[in-house]
């Protein structure tokens, strides 16, 4: 079976809109679209035909460029079934344990709460691909806006059993911050100092910093290293306050 095509599209001031397409299939699918117009020219550019969109969550930042590839493309919109009243152009409602599919390549729905109530991920397996929206950043996890630290910290010990080879692919720029947070609360991490380098290197040459691995987060994390809820807790509460 081909290899998905994942295509970034950097959108507003640090997002990243996914476009992913079957060649085998022509099925194209957008993850987490904040705008239209930069997505329909990208996917016209590659003579895809975008066929669907897949929301995380409901915020507008990821759903705010639903309606207008809608009406341009009449694809089908799937999101959170926990979030449908928040998501009105959502045609299928999935949750946790739901497969969806994308031609033939089948992706698994995980339920993780914690940065919204109904927030859910998206898992190609045999891909080794996760779509994880604001659950897990490069060196950061998303803010606890509807949720609490214990719900994260099981979120983040299931993102942690994957396999280090699997590719993060989160919907932000943000790992410069969180690169320079994290070494304040694990300074000994010599992974975590080195990449802290890496990562100021390419931003200054402009380039982007995910997709992510498993493995390059299991060394350089501090939220997937946090031992406990408790501890996820008190480093999150630090990140916000910085």
């Amino acid at each position: 079976m081909p290899a998905l095509d994942i295509v970034r599209i950097p959108v507003l001031s640090d997002n990243y809109v996914w476009l992913v397409h079957d060649s085998a299939s022509g099925a194209t699918m957008v993850v987490d679209p904040a705008v239209a117009d930069p997505v329909l020219a990208v996917a016209a550019t590659r003579g895809w035909t975008i066929t669907d969109i897949w929301n995380t969550h409901w915020h507008p930042d990821h759903t705010g460029g639903n309606a207008a590839i809608k009406e341009a493309t009449g694809c089908t919109i799937t999101g959170p079934a926990a979030e449908f009243a928040r998501i009105p152009t959502l045609d299928v409602q999935v949750q946790g344990g739901d497969t969806v599919r994308l031609g033939n390549h089948v992706a698994s729905v995980w339920d993780v709460p914690a940065h919204t109530a109904g927030h859910i991920a998206y898992h190609f397996a045999d891909d080794a691909a996760i779509f994880v929206g604001d659950t897990m950043f490069a060196m950061g996890c998303g803010r606890l806006f509807e949720g609490t630290a214990e719900q994260m910290f099981a979120n983040m010990q299931k993102l942690g059993a994957l396999d280090d080879a699997t590719r993060v692919y989160c919907a932000h720029e943000y790992t410069l911050s969180n690169a320079r947070f994290a070494v304040t609360v694990d300074p000994d991490n010599d992974a975590l100092v080195a990449r802290l380098a890496a990562v100021e290197a390419a931003r200054a040459a402009g380039e982007a910093t995910v997709p992510t691995t498993i493995g390059v987060e299991r060394a350089t994390n501090p939220f997937l290293r946090a031992p406990s809820a408790a501890e996820l807790g008190r480093i999150r509460a630090l990140k916000d306050a910085a």
